[in-house]
C-alpha cells in the first residue's frame, strides 16, 4: 500500500492499526509503534498525514514543495507569519532539551471562537507547523500522541537510512515514481484514480502513462464495463493472467476502516464495486444515514454492506448499533458465516470479545448473525 492514513479517532482500532488488521488478521498493535520508533516507518504529509516506509521518506521530503497548496502547509505559512516569535521559541526549545509532546505544556489562550486547527492550544499548533514545514518530525507515539523531535534527528535513525539523492531528485522523477507506486497499490486503476493517491498535482492523464506502458512498467488493460482503458503494474503479471483466465478468487471477509484506500476515493469504490460511500463522522448527527463511525463491509471481493460500531472495552463488549446490507445484496447461509467469523476475530483483537447486535436491514440479517456468532463458540454473552 505503501502507506497508513492517520487518524485519531478512537470508537474502534484507529485507522491504520484497522486497516493492517483488515489484511493481516490477528496482529500486535505494537508491531507499528514500534516500527515508527525504531524509524523503519516514518510519519508525513502523503494522502493525508500518514506512516509511509523509512525506504520512501525521500520521496515525500523531495516532494514537499509541492504540497504548499495543501490546507496544513497553509495553516503552516499562516501560523509563522502570525506567530514567529512563538515558533521559533519552541524550535530553539526542542533543539536545547530534546522531544516534547504538546502535553509538555499548559495550556495557552485559544483565539475566541476557533475551531479545528486553529482550536487547539499555541504549543500544539506551532509544533503541528513546524511538523508540515518539515523543520521537525515525529520521533515516536505516546498512547498515540506525537512526539516531535528535529528532524535532522530523527532522519538519522531512518532505516534504511534517509536517501538524499532520492529526495533531490527532479520533482517530475518523483511524480514518476508515485504513479507507479500507486498502480501498484491500487492493483488495477484508471488514469483519473491515480493522482488521489498522494494527492498529486495535475491529474494523470493516458498520455502521461503511454510512455510508462511503452517502456514496461505498467501494462494497459481492457476492462469489462469500463469505456476507459485500466492499468496494471508489471509486478502484478501473474495476477493479471489469472483474472484473465478466470481464476483469480477472492476469498477474505473483512471489516474496513472508513480510511481504508479501497474506499477512500468515492469515485474509485463507486466504479469498482457500485459502492456509495461517504465518512459520516465529520456530519451533523441529522445528516448521517448510517452512523458516526461506519465499516465498509467486504466480502469474497465485493463490498455487500457498512456496518456502525464502537468498541466498549471497559466492558469487554463490541458493540454492532447497525449493519446495513447494500441495495440487491442476498442473505445467503455462507456470507452470514463469513461475517460472523470476521466479526468475532476483530471483536477478539479489540480486547471486547462479547458481540451485541442491535439491529439490521433487512431485519431477518440480526437474528442471523446472532446464532451465526454463538455457533463459533468464542462469545460468551448472547448478544
Amino acid at each position: 500500500m505503501r502507506l497508513l492514513q492517520i487518524d485519531s479517532i478512537h470508537v474502534i482500532a484507529r485507522s491504520p492499526y484497522m486497516v493492517l488488521y483488515s489484511r493481516l488478521g490477528q496482529y500486535d498493535r505494537q508491531w507499528l509503534d514500534d516500527a515508527l520508533a525504531q524509524g523503519r516507518i516514518a510519519e508525513c504529509w502523503a494522502h493525508e498525514a500518514c506512516f509511509v516506509p523509512a525506504a520512501d521518506f525521500g520521496l515525500h521530503h523531495g516532494w514537499r514543495t509541492q504540497r504548499q497548496g495543501h490546507w496544513a502547509h497553509k495553516n503552516a505559512a499562516r501560523m509563522q507569519r502570525e506567530h514567529r516569535e512563538g515558533m521559533d521559541d519552541i524550535l530553539v526549545h526542542v533543539r536545547e532539551h530534546g522531544a516534547v509532546r504538546t502535553a509538555d505544556f499548559t495550556e495557552g489562550e485559544r483565539p475566541p471562537g476557533a475551531s479545528g486547527w486553529w482550536s487547539w492550544k499555541p504549543q500544539k499548533r506551532w509544533l503541528e507547523a513546524w511538523f508540515a514545514l518539515g523543520d521537525l518530525m515525529v520521533t515516536r507515539r505516546e498512547r498515540f500522541q506525537r512526539v516531535y523531535d528535529l528532524a535532522e534527528r530523527v532522519l538519522e535513525k531512518l532505516d534504511p537510512p534517509f536517501d538524499t539523492t532520492l529526495a533531490a531528485r527532479d520533482h517530475s522523477v518523483l511524480r514518476r515514481r508515485f504513479i507507479i507506486d500507486t498502480v501498484r497499490a491500487l492493483g488495477v486503476a484508471q488514469a483519473r484514480w491515480i493522482a488521489d493517491y498522494y494527492r498529486l498535482r495535475p491529474s494523470v492523464t493516458d498520455r502521461e502513462l503511454a510512455p510508462l506502458c511503452a517502456e514496461g512498467e505498467l501494462v494497459e488493460v481492457s476492462v469489462e464495463g469500463w469505456s476507459v482503458p485500466g492499468y496494471v503494474h508489471r509486478d502484478h503479471a501473474d495476477l493479471l493472467d489469472q483474472a484473465a483466465l478466470g481464476r483469480l478468487r477472492a476469498t477474505r471477509t473483512a471489516l474496513l476502516s472508513p480510511f481504508d484506500p479501497l474506499v477512500w476515493d468515492r469515485a474509485r469504490a463507486l466504479a469498482m464495486f457500485d459502492f456509495e460511500y461517504t465518512i459520516e463522522c465529520y456530519l451533523p448527527p441529522a445528516k448521517r444515514a448510517y452512523g458516526y463511525y461506519v465499516l465498509p463491509i467486504l466480502h469474497r471481493g465485493r463490498l455487500v454492506g457498512r456496518l456502525d460500531a464502537k468498541a466498549h472495552r471497559a466492558e469487554g463488549i463490541f458493540e454492532i448499533k447497525a449493519i446495513f446490507l447494500e441495495p440487491g445484496v442476498e442473505e445467503t447461509g455462507r456470507m452470514t458465516e463469513d461475517l460472523a467469523a470476521a466479526i468475532v476475530d476483530t471483536a477478539v483483537w479489540h480486547g471486547t470479545p462479547r458481540v451485541k447486535v442491535a439491529r439490521s436491514r433487512p431485519v431477518s440479517l440480526a437474528p442471523m448473525l446472532r446464532r451465526a456468532i454463538l455457533s463459533i463458540g468464542k462469545v460468551p454473552s448472547k448478544g
